[in-house]
């Protein structure tokens, strides 16, 4: 089977977690990526007020990271990725639907999976595409592809959002790799400077070596750091991350 491959470039970049905001920051996490822990709300203060207070915790890192990437720039499409969402708010709804309690619609509509992608939307008054999903273990190399389809299909420039927090109590047994909150964003062109390539091949009989921090930090750390290659297996998947030469 050939490689199945796509190019890209990124155009900006940004990141955001408890204690760790600001690019020396960032770049001493990348030299020696540590535990990222529990810590405040991100001041989200390019968003208005009321809708700022509708979003949690996930939604505002993921929201703070997609505001200071866009730096203004509205009419771009954006692919908003998170591998377990508002998983906390779902267990919250059904628990209280386990006590037989009413639901509250906004409760509700903050659970769904593009949440933070129609506050976004609605914050900005910005009419552009914006899509959401999860993909499991791959989630980012999928979001990566639904992004390369939008340029493809003539977006000149299109934002992933990439975000996720640990889980709550009653599923961290099902945890394969020691999760931890973060946010980060790219905004993806098609190739130009610092070309990225992603690639797709079969990984029949791999053994992943064994998941630490979560493969979205994996795949920041590779950005970030310059390195020329970064290989993750997913399932029968394996996914290969390289700089142009």
């Amino acid at each position: 089977m050939h490689p199945i491959g796509l190019k890209f470039s990124i155009a900006a970049h940004s990141a955001w977690a408890p204690g760790i905001a600001s690019p020396q920051e960032w770049d001493r996490w990348t030299q020696a990526p540590f535990r990222i822990g529990e810590g405040p709300d991100p001041a989200l203060g390019a968003m208005p007020p009321m809708l700022r207070r509708r979003a949690g915790f996930l939604g505002k890192m993921a929201l703070e990271v997609a505001y200071q990437c866009l730096a203004g720039r509205t009419g771009v499409p954006t692919v908003f990725c998170s591998r377990h969402g508002e998983v906390t708010r779902a267990v919250e709804l059904l628990a209280q639907l386990a006590a037989g309690e009413a639901l509250s619609p906004t409760a509700f509509g903050l659970a769904v999976h593009n949440a933070s992608a129609g506050l976004f939307s609605i914050a900005r008054a910005d009419r552009a595409n914006h899509i959401a999903l999860a993909a499991g273990a791959a989630t980012v190399e999928h979001g990566v592809v639904e992004a390369c389809g939008l340029l493809a299909d003539g977006a000149p420039e299109v934002l992933l959002v990439v975000y996720d927090a640990p889980l709550p109590a009653v599923l961290t047994a099902f945890e394969d790799c020691d999760e931890q909150p973060f946010a980060w964003a790219w905004l993806l062109t098609a190739p130009a400077q610092d070309v990225i390539t992603l690639s797709l091949t079969p990984a029949v009989g791999a053994t992943p070596p064994a998941a630490t921090q979560p493969a979205a930090l994996n795949v920041l750390q590779f950005q970030r750091s310059g390195a020329a290659r970064f290989e993750h297996v997913s399932g029968v998947q394996r996914w290969t991350w390289a700089r142009d030469a």
